[in-house]
């Protein structure tokens, strides 16, 4: 295990990727629930549901292995997750009719707690705090 990894995946990256795969899971869970009852409802939120699911993939995944290409795409996936929080949580409180259910990003995550308009920030923090 290289140095980098062992930093990555040390102290509070562990907790930190303990989060973000619990995001993936409850992501996942929410965004096929969503899909196979009501995607006639509001296709577009949904399938941006799933999309946030797979991003929390990627960054759980590239998070926990912690080498140096690894990181480059946690980092990667962490500001598409930063933006896509921010977008989403923006255009659902702008349109509230397009978001008829929550999200996980819709209202920059209130459902969830504002974790996910958090975490990516925590993530990009530790991402650079631990490449030193």
């Amino acid at each position: 295990m290289s140095d980098l990894a062992a930093r990555t995946r040390s102290g509070p990256g562990r907790l930190l990727i303990a989060v973000y795969a619990i995001f993936a899971l409850s992501a996942t869970a929410r965004s096929g629930v969503q899909l196979t009852t009501h995607f006639g409802r509001a296709p577009l939120p949904y399938l941006l549901s799933a999309f946030a699911a797979v991003v929390y993939i990627v960054a759980t995944v590239c998070l926990a292995r912690g080498n140096r290409t690894s990181r480059r795409i946690a980092t990667v996936s962490i500001v598409v997750e930063l933006v896509g929080v921010l977008a989403v949580g923006t255009w659902s409180l702008v349109d509230p009719a397009a978001f008829p259910d929550a999200t996980v990003w819709s209202d920059y995550g209130q459902g969830y707690g504002y974790i996910p308009a958090v975490l990516p920030l925590l993530g990009l923090w530790w991402l650079r705090t631990t490449a030193r």
